[in-house]
């Protein structure tokens, strides 16, 4: 693994890394930061909850980063929190900017006026999608193939439940990408994998990839990682290594056709809030 600096494009809500990278794959971290810009203040909470997994996906940035640095792939970053505008969500959803996320009430989002909401969109969920479309329809045009990978984390505990997985692969009916990678992770001794858990695109946690992989029929997974896993620079490093290598490997099994592979349960009964 090399320690070479890679490119930024950073804008007030994005960021694109590693723009032009030869890499087939083009990784996406939705809930990459828990800044909150000026005008929203703290949005009403106390400084250790925007620490929390309700504010990001704690330990996917720099995981998502490196694993651009070794595959050589763009990277798209959202830098603005998931309580500010859910980035991974469509337009209507009902947690799209969150009263309420997990069980903490969150009071600058109450009772928002749709002037307020189309502020939100403007600002940081707008940009986001358009430097994905950008990004991947400049690769489609100049005939670059193109796999799109997501990276997230989940929390150890939800709602008092322990969840035993030390990472999830999520995927819908298109496996092509996803397969191989469960299989590989399967077979890696002391890891725990979760196949569309803890979460499954029935949980409306799919956003992205449908608008951006699903709607070209791109190849696509969703990755989650156990945050416990990657509080810490070394398990960063651990799981961005074997995952970069991983994908590269599965990257030639990812080009059959579409349907075929593993079968595996898309389940409806996980829990929201990645």
């Amino acid at each position: 693994m090399g320690n070479r600096r890679l490119a930024e494009e950073v804008s007030e809500s994005v960021t694109v890394t590693n723009r032009g990278g030869r890499s087939p794959f083009v990784l996406l971290c939705d809930h990459a930061s828990n800044a909150l810009p000026a005008e929203f203040g703290t949005l009403g909470l106390a400084a250790p909850d925007l620490d929390r997994h309700i504010a990001w996906d704690p330990g996917a940035a720099p995981v998502a980063s490196r694993m651009a640095e070794a595959l050589d792939a763009e990277l798209i970053s959202s830098r603005v929190s998931r309580l500010v505008i859910d980035c991974n969500r469509p337009l209507d959803a009902p947690d799209l900017i969150p009263a309420v996320s997990e069980t903490t009430a969150i009071p600058g989002n109450q009772a928002l006026s749709a002037s307020a909401r189309a502020r939100r969109v403007a600002l940081a969920y707008d940009p986001y999608h358009a430097a994905i479309d950008d990004v991947v329809s400049r690769r489609l045009a100049a005939g670059q193939e193109t796999m799109v990978v997501s990276v997230h984390s989940f929390t150890p505990v939800y709602n008092g439940v322990s969840r035993p997985w030390h990472i999830g692969i999520i995927h819908d009916a298109d496996r092509r990408l996803a397969a191989p990678l469960i299989e590989a992770l399967s077979a890696l001794r002391g890891v725990t994998v979760g196949v569309n858990e803890p979460y499954s695109p029935a949980d409306r946690v799919y956003f992205t990839l449908e608008r951006h992989a699903r709607s070209r029929g791109l190849p696509c997974a969703m990755i989650e990682i156990r945050n416990d896993e990657i509080s810490a620079p070394a398990g960063q490093r651990k799981w961005a290594d074997l995952l970069s290598g991983l994908l590269a490997q599965s990257a030639s099994e990812a080009r059959v056709p579409a349907g075929q592979g593993l079968s595996h349960r898309v389940g409806s009964d996980a829990q929201t809030g990645e």
